[in-house]
């Protein structure tokens, strides 16, 4: 269990009861965005999930940083994900007994984000994603989603980002907003329910404005039919 803080993960009941689906929150350890805030007054049981090494923990592959200095990306996604889908998953939700979800989300902000929707497209054990401001400008990510075998229907992925995201950052990271609705229209095609919303400011501002709005629209999808 290396690359997910077991000790610090955290479950938020929600007022819909035992039964209520899940939203996991991917969160930062050493900079953590305030999860149980964001939890007040839920319908659904939110779980904060922190991990411990942004950079490498969230990232599909090895990549260099974009900015001057900064240390390569490790690019442990896939252990990180096989230690929340082996691990954590069955752990928060035995706490449930016998009420265990039928339903689940996975939501996250900029490589939580990127990481969310790896983790959505990659395996059926998440109904819906939320991936907010994601970093999904990462070298070779879109050529991925676009050839990895995804299947959408029924299902649902929400994406946000800031207006001012594309003209700030290093070159590469200047083709987020593109490479977002790329994402969004290779879910689409693949008979996702899919929805887009541009906000204010840039990536270092609105993060709870942001966060609020991907766990209202992910509730609304999970709360459906029960």
């Amino acid at each position: 269990m290396g690359y997910i803080d077991i000790a610090n993960v955290e479950v938020f009941r929600g007022a819909a009861g035992d039964a209520s689906p899940v939203i996991y929150v991917i969160d930062s350890t050493d900079h953590p965005m305030g999860v149980g805030a964001l939890s007040e007054g839920r319908a659904c049981t939110i779980v904060r999930v922190p991990v411990r090494d942004w950079n490498d923990s969230l990232t599909p592959w090895k990549a260099p940083c974009p900015r001057r200095g900064g240390a390569p990306f490790g690019g442990s996604a896939a252990a990180t994900f096989l230690d929340m889908r082996e691990t954590i998953v069955p752990l928060v939700e035995a706490q449930m007994g016998a009420h265990r979800p039928a339903r689940r989300a996975i939501c996250g902000y900029s490589l939580g984000g990127l990481f969310a929707l790896f983790a959505f497209t990659g395996d059926r054990i998440f109904s819906a994603c939320a991936c907010l401001s994601g970093s999904l400008w990462y070298p070779g990510w879109v050529d991925y989603l676009r050839a990895a075998p995804f299947e959408g229907a029924g299902r649902y992925a929400f994406f946000s980002l800031g207006k001012k995201e594309p003209k700030a950052g290093a070159p590469v990271m200047r083709t987020v907003q593109d490479d977002m609705n790329a994402c969004a229209e290779i879910l689409r095609d693949r008979s996702c329910a899919v929805d887009v919303s541009l906000g204010p400011g840039n990536h270092m501002q609105h993060h709870r404005e942001r966060f609020d709005e991907g766990i209202a629209a992910l509730e609304a999808h999970l709360l459906q039919g029960r």
